[in-house]
C-alpha cells in the first residue's frame, strides 16, 4: 500500500509518509475463460488467491514496503508455474468473493498485466472492504487518507482504521496510531499514539517499533529516551525496515544518544539504500566522498 502505500504504515522523521502516483485511466478488454491455460484448475486457483491474500496480510502486518509485498506475490506466482497474465485473465472473468474482488484491484493498483488504474483499484477495493476483507480496508483507508482513486475523506479513513485496530490487528494498530498523531479524522492523542505503536511493536510490526521509536527519539507523547529509541530502530532495521534502518543509520552518523559510528552509518545506509531509500542512498553517497 508502497507507498500504501502500505508504506503508508511507516513513519520516519525526514520521509513523507503519502506519495501521489499517477492516475492512469484505462478500458480493459476482458479477456474470455479460453485465454486461461486448461491446465489450471479453477479449485487451484481459488486456493492461490486465498493463498496470495494471506501473504499479502501477512507481511502487512509485520510491516514489509510495499514494492517488496509485491514481489514477494510475483514471487509466489511464478513459483506455482502460474504466471500473472492468467490470474489476471481469470480474475476478470471471476468476481465471485471478496479475495478475488480484492486481487484485481490489486493488479490495478500496482499496474500488473495492465496499466496503473488507482480509481479502478480503488472501487475494487471499495467493493471488497463492504464484504469485510481486512486486507482491501488496509488499502481502502490509505487511499482515503491520500486521496488517491477518490477525494480525500479522513473521517472514513479513522473509521476504517478503528475497525482495523479492534482486531489487534498490527497494521491498525499502525494507521489509527498515525490518525492520532497527525490529527486525521479526530483530535491529536499523543496518550493514545504510543499505546497504539507499542501494542503493534509487542506484536512484531517493524512499522511500529520505528514509529515508537521516532516518539522516544523526538519526545512525542513520552519522555525523550535516546536509548531506547536507538533499541527499537536496531530490533527494526534487523527486521529489513529501511526507515529505522534510515534512523538507526543517522543515530551512529550523528553520536545522537549514543557513541558515533561513522562505519556503522556507512552499514546502516547501505542496507537502507539497498532497498530503494533515497534518502540513504544521498547520505551513503556524501560518506564515502568525505
Amino acid at each position: 500500500m508502497s507507498n500504501i502505500n502500505i508504506n503508508l504504515l511507516h513513519e520516519e522523521l525526514t520521509h513523507q509518509i503519502f506519495q501521489n502516483y499517477d492516475k492512469v485511466n484505462i478500458k480493459e478488454i476482458e479477456p474470455t475463460k479460453q485465454n486461461i491455460n486448461e491446465a489450471i484448475f479453477e479449485e487451484d486457483l481459488y486456493i492461490v488467491i486465498d493463498e496470495l491474500i494471506k501473504l499479502n496480510f501477512k507481511e502487512i502486518n509485520e510491516g514489509k514496503e510495499d514494492y517488496i509485498i509485491k514481489q514477494y506475490i510475483l514471487d509466489y506466482i511464478s513459483k506455482h508455474k502460474i504466471n500473472s497474465l492468467e490470474i489476471y485473465n481469470w480474475l476478470l472473468n471471476n468476481q465471485n468473493d471478496s479475495n478475488s474482488i480484492y486481487l484485481l484491484g490489486y493488479f490495478n493498483y500496482h499496474g500488473i498485466e495492465t496499466n496503473i488504474n488507482k480509481q479502478r483499484a480503488f472501487e475494487l477495493y471499495q467493493k471488497a472492504a463492504e464484504l469485510d476483507n481486512y486486507v482491501a480496508q488496509i488499502c481502502l483507508a490509505c487511499m482515503y487518507m491520500n486521496g488517491e482513486g477518490a477525494e480525500i475523506n479522513h473521517d472514513k479513513a479513522f473509521k476504517i482504521s478503528i475497525k482495523l485496530s479492534e482486531k489487534e490487528y498490527a497494521c491498525g494498530l499502525n494507521l489509527l496510531g498515525y490518525c492520532y498523531k497527525n490529527g486525521v479524522g479526530t483530535d491529536i492523542n499523543e496518550q493514545k499514539v504510543i499505546q497504539l505503536y507499542q501494542k503493534a511493536a509487542d506484536l512484531g510490526s517493524s512499522s511500529g517499533m520505528n514509529n515508537l521509536g521516532i516518539c522516544y527519539e523526538s519526545g512525542f507523547g513520552i519522555e525523550i529516551n535516546k536509548q531506547k529509541a536507538f533499541e527499537l530502530y536496531h530490533k527494526a532495521a534487523n527486521l529489513g525496515n529501511d526507515f529505522a534502518q534510515y534512523n538507526l543509520a543517522l543515530m551512529y552518523e550523528n553520536g545522537d544518544g549514543i557513541k558515533q559510528d561513522i562505519d556503522q552509518a556507512i552499514y546502516w545506509y547501505k542496507k537502507s539504500a539497498d532497498q530503494g531509500d533515497e534518502d540513504s542512498q544521498n547520505k551513503l553517497e556524501e560518506l564515502l566522498n568525505e
